[in-house]
């Protein structure tokens, strides 16, 4: 409790320090000089809020990805508590078969009057792998949307213009006087205009 505390105020204090970095610009073209807030777009504001999943997309104004976000937690973690539960059914009936533990659950007793020592040994190891890999990928899935919030963050005012233009064209140079080779070439021609 004292953990979910103290996270709450770091949280608390990241965030008064972020809003202060808001600057106010008076407009001079216009005769009643009001205010005008602009806040600008950090990616170290928008890698702050990532910390808290789907924040850092919102922040970004991207939040048809928020539910991607979630539902790659979703998916990981219910693959992550799914094995962890079979490799402790497993564990169980693998400890219960060999006499180590006596109060297991009635599924664990019913595992190891099905299943060999070596065969409970190996399923045992199998869903405690594939826990692991689960967990391990829900770390991966949750750096991997900080990432993307503090690139989308960096790209936020960014803007591809209609001048900005990539044409592919095939190019074929038949033999030739500056050609001194005895093959034809074929290629591609990248033109791109600013």
């Amino acid at each position: 409790m004292k953990r979910l505390g103290l996270l709450l105020i770091l949280l608390t204090l990241a965030w008064q320090g972020i809003k202060a970095q808001d600057t106010i610009i008076l407009t001079q073209d216009d005769p009643v000089q009001t205010a005008n807030i602009k806040n600008s777009h950090s990616p170290k504001k928008a890698t702050l809020l990532a910390l808290i999943p789907g924040a850092g997309q919102a922040y970004n104004h991207k939040y048809w990805k928020m539910p991607i976000v979630y539902a790659g937690f979703g998916v990981t973690t219910y693959f992550a508590i799914t094995n962890g539960k079979d490799y402790r059914l497993y564990r169980d009936a693998y400890d219960y078969k060999m006499g180590i533990k006596t109060d297991v659950s009635q599924d664990a007793i019913d595992e190891s009057a099905k299943y060999t020592e070596d065969n409970l040994i190996t399923l045992r190891d199998y869903y405690r792998s594939n826990m692991e890999l689960s967990w391990i990928i829900t770390a991966a899935w949750y750096i991997l949307q900080i990432i993307d919030a503090n690139v989308d963050a960096h790209f936020f005012y960014y803007d591809v213009g209609d001048d900005l233009t990539l044409h592919v064209e095939p190019q074929f140079n038949p033999i030739n006087e500056v050609n001194f080779g005895q093959v034809n070439t074929l290629g591609l021609t990248l033109k791109l205009n600013f």
